[in-house]
């Protein structure tokens, strides 16, 4: 490869890395969170653990309970954003739409616990939707796409010296047999 070549890929991982700064340094802390968020309750809160395994309540007695959980201001159903149902763990999730996490006993209705959800939040962040719908497919795809490039290059860069090392050091060995 010529010199210019060479340099040119320098300069394309130089401004390519200050170019996406920012966005990656986002998608790193993110994903760093989101890989320990069952571990840190702040980013998510621990599931609890109902009476039974086989669920008896009803969806309607679910949004009864929930209505009375003031954080999570529920009135009615368009006030949740979904259920998660862990028949196993004998609970349903029940996240509003303002974050709050409400945590039914499925066979009591029993509320087990009430907690702020940062988790989907953080998630949003991390694929870029929560700045604006366009920042996913305008910021956040290219920048991937620059990361991509970034590792291909720096991969060439890092291998390109011990390649000519290793050439050059078999060029001399053949002149030196040679010369014998």
């Amino acid at each position: 490869m010529s010199w210019y070549a060479r340099r040119d890929l320098r300069k394309i991982h130089r401004w390519g890395a200050i170019l996406i700064a920012l966005p990656f340094l986002i998608v790193l802390i993110t994903g760093v969170i989101l890989q320990v968020k069952k571990e840190i309750n702040w980013v998510q809160p621990p599931s609890q653990r109902g009476v039974s395994t086989i669920p008896e309540i009803s969806f309607g007695h679910i949004l009864d309970v929930v209505k009375e959980v003031p954080k999570a201001e529920i009135k009615t159903w368009d006030d949740v954003d979904r259920l998660d149902v862990r028949p196993s763990k004998g609970i349903v999730k029940v996240r509003s739409n303002n974050q709050y996490e409400v945590q039914v006993d499925t066979k009591t209705g029993e509320v087990l616990q009430i907690a702020y959800r940062r988790s989907d939040i953080i998630e949003a962040m991390h694929d870029g939707s929560w700045f604006h719908d366009s920042a996913k497919l305008w910021i956040f795809l290219p920048s991937a796409i620059v990361v991509t490039v970034l590792w291909i290059t720096g991969i060439y860069l890092f291998f390109l010296p011990l390649y000519a090392k290793r050439t050059n050091r078999k060029r001399l060995e053949k002149l030196k047999q040679r010369d014998n």
